[in-house]
Parts: C-alpha cells; sequence; structure tokens
C-alpha cells in the first residue's frame, strides 16, 4: 500500500501541494482527476521523488521513501509513466522497450517482460524494428505504456495516458488499462478524462488547486456533482 500523509510540494518559493493525504490500495486502480493546474502531475513528481516534498510523508508499504532518490524508488517497482510520450526518437521500438529494463535486477525477465508487451500491445511487435519516431501518437503511448511495464512494476503511475490522442486511440488505451487492472496490477492514474478515468477505477480522488477536494469509491461518484466540483460551480 502506497500512502501520501499531509504532504507539500512545489517549485522553488512556489508551493503547488497543500496537505494532500490520500490512500493507493494494493491490486486497485485509483483515479486522480482534475482540471489544469490542479497539481495531478506534480504530486505523481512527488512520489516518484523528482520534484521534493517540502512537508508531510510518503510511504510505501509503511516505509518513508522521502530519503530515496528517484532511481532508487524505481528499483522497488514505484514506476512512473510521464505525459508527453518521452520516447527516445532515434531508437527502434524494441531498443526502447529493453531500456525499461535497464536496472540489474529486471535484466533476468526482460525476455518474459518483453513478451508481455508485445502481449499486451500487438503493433508494437509490428514496429519492433522501426524508428520510435515514426511513431503515431497513439504508437508513441502504446510504446511509454510498454516500456513502463519492462520491470515489472508494483505500483505504476500513469500520467494522462489520453491526452491528444484521437477518440478511438483513447477507447483503446482506456480498455488496455482495464487488461491491467484485471492482471491485479496496482495503478495510479492521473486523468482529465473524468467519464473513462471513474468507469475503470476503484477510488477517485478529485484535486483542486494542490488540494483533494473529493474522495470516493468510484461507484458512489455521482457524474454531476463530480463535474460541479471539477469546474468549481
Amino acid at each position: 500500500m502506497l500512502e501520501v500523509k499531509g504532504l507539500r510540494a512545489g517549485y522553488g518559493a512556489i508551493n503547488v501541494l497543500w496537505d494532500i493525504s490520500l490512500t493507493i490500495a494494493p491490486g486497485k486502480l485509483t483515479a486522480i482527476i482534475g482540471p489544469n493546474g490542479a497539481g495531478k502531475t506534480t504530486l505523481l513528481r512527488a512520489i516518484v521523488g523528482l520534484t521534493p516534498a517540502k512537508q508531510g510523508e510518503i510511504l510505501d508499504e509503511g516505509v518513508s521513501v522521502l530519503s530515496q532518490p528517484t532511481w532508487e524508488r524505481a528499483s522497488h517497482g514505484l514506476v512512473l509513466i510521464p505525459e508527453g510520450r518521452m520516447i527516445f526518437r532515434d531508437m527502434s521500438v524494441e531498443e526502447n522497450l529493453i531500456l525499461g529494463a535497464y536496472a540489474k535486477q529486471n535484466r533476468a525477465a526482460m525476455q518474459d517482460n518483453l513478451e508481455h508487451a508485445y502481449a499486451m500491445f500487438p503493433l508494437l511487435r509490428a514496429r519492433r524494428g522501426q524508428m520510435a519516431g515514426s511513431l503515431s501518437g497513439g504508437e508513441a503511448q502504446m510504446l511509454m505504456m510498454g516500456r513502463g511495464l519492462m520491470s515489472n512494476p508494483r505500483i505504476l503511475l500513469i500520467d494522462e495516458p489520453s491526452l491528444g490522442l484521437a477518440p478511438l486511440i483513447v477507447q483503446e488505451m482506456f480498455a488496455t488499462l482495464a487488461k491491467l487492472k484485471a492482471e491485479g496490477r496496482t495503478i495510479v492514474l492521473v486523468e482529465q478524462n473524468t467519464q473513462g478515468a471513474v468507469k475503470i477505477a476503484d477510488h477517485v480522488y478529485l484535486m483542486q488547486g494542490g488540494k483533494v477536494i473529493l474522495s470516493q469509491p468510484a461507484n458512489d461518484v455521482n457524474m454531476e456533482e463530480l463535474h460541479q466540483h471539477y469546474f468549481a460551480r
């Protein structure tokens, strides 16, 4: 279980997160939704150590990770798939995937994890020798997801996977997330697509202005009420 308690974080003198507390249950999909500027990406960056915490605590299985650098958190199975489809454009699809198993402890299972990535995203197998820079936006997002799976993460943090994709590709992306959830993976999904996120989530947090303003089991979410909070009506 991952716990965030009273977390404050930001950039230099600018604070973005204000006393954020949430719990990520194992084997569940937790959706964190909210408008632009709500602090969702900053929260994920703070969890993996890319943005330093100014106050509060982050506990992984009851153990504080605040003193651990980002690469150490990743080696313990805390993996971020960032927004923006950050791929190595001048490397092949398969080379990009293999980099996801770079850490020493992941190399023995690399081939098995590669086959799993290809099974999850069959198009990547067909493109395995193609330069990643020639992929479409949807294909690049698949590559990002596949690379994240190459370390067989315990907790997968995914930032805005549907951003900028065509509606049909968005549907496919949410179907893939549902498959990953069915495998029993622990997933933290940051999304602005409220309908898609709530549909596949187990628990939903809504952020506004760097704070959590709503926390509910997904089955209890009233979408009209959620959107009223979302747009601060």
